[in-house]
């Protein structure tokens, strides 16, 4: 019995001190500005960017120059709409870390968002001096979608090239170049751009949108009606379902 009973009492004690080390953990975590932006990340990445918020928040109450922070606010501010909110973490983050470029091409991509395009061009470009920057094909891409607005579409193709030979499988670049070549009146090669985009996420409804409206400019209204009927269940977009029944109309009148 007493070899029982001091089996019992170690076990106790055991449990005490892993409740009593929990504690402490919890402790220090409450107290780490690290933990408490990871925690923000987590649910950041959840697309639940009011309670991403608070962490971020506590993370700079406990340390005000913890520039990743103020980079992560810039996003879930930017997330939400709040682009001006935005503008000021992306330029505390700058203002405490210059270096850090990626808090930079963030901003020029809210400042596009905002129309000030000059702001925007000035960031990206910036941007691609830090040759450093281990994603410097967004900053190109971000270029090239910038030139496109602005009809510079020489530029626009130049910038989006060069995002693709940094980054061979970016998507959205495919997608992009797509839309430069269907603007040139190129619907050979626009076809071509998004059929690589598609490649490589076969299940983006924008890519493939774009890919069937080419098919459907191209006069092939069977791999459109084909691209259409993949997407058209999985469209939420009231305007863009009407648009896809008003091209299937078409073909089928066609057909």
């Amino acid at each position: 019995m007493r070899a029982k009973a001091i089996a019992v009492l170690t076990i106790c004690a055991g449990l005490a001190f892993c409740a009593s080390s929990q504690a402490k953990i919890q402790r220090n975590r409450e107290k780490d500005p690290k933990y408490q932006y990871n925690l923000g990340l987590f649910f950041l990445n959840q697309n639940n960017v009011d309670e991403s918020v608070k962490y971020f928040v506590k993370a700079l109450s406990l340390d005000t120059r913890y520039y990743l922070a103020w980079n992560a606010m810039g996003l879930a501010h930017s997330m939400k709409g709040r682009l001006d909110e935005s503008v000021k973490a992306y330029q505390k983050c700058l203002g405490i870390n210059p270096q850090f470029t990626e808090a930079r091409n963030n901003l020029g991509t809210v400042y596009q968002e905002m129309n000030f395009l000059d702001k925007a061009e000035n960031e990206f470009k910036t941007a691609l001096l830090d040759a450093g920057y281990q994603n410097r094909e967004l900053p190109y891409f971000n270029l090239a979608r910038l030139y496109v607005l602005q009809n510079r579409l020489d530029e626009a193709m130049e910038n989006v090239q060069k995002a693709l030979q940094i980054q061979p499988r970016l998507a959205m670049a495919h997608n992009l170049r797509g839309l430069i070549y269907e603007k040139r009146n190129s619907l050979g090669e626009a076809i071509a751009a998004y059929e690589a985009a598609v490649k490589i996420v076969p299940e983006e409804i924008l890519f493939n949108y774009n890919l069937a409206v080419a098919y459907f400019k191209n006069g092939d209204y069977a791999r459109a009606r084909e691209t259409f009927l993949k997407i058209q269940g999985k469209v939420m977009d009231a305007e863009t379902k009407d648009t896809i029944a008003r091209y299937l109309k078409m073909i089928s009148e066609r057909g």
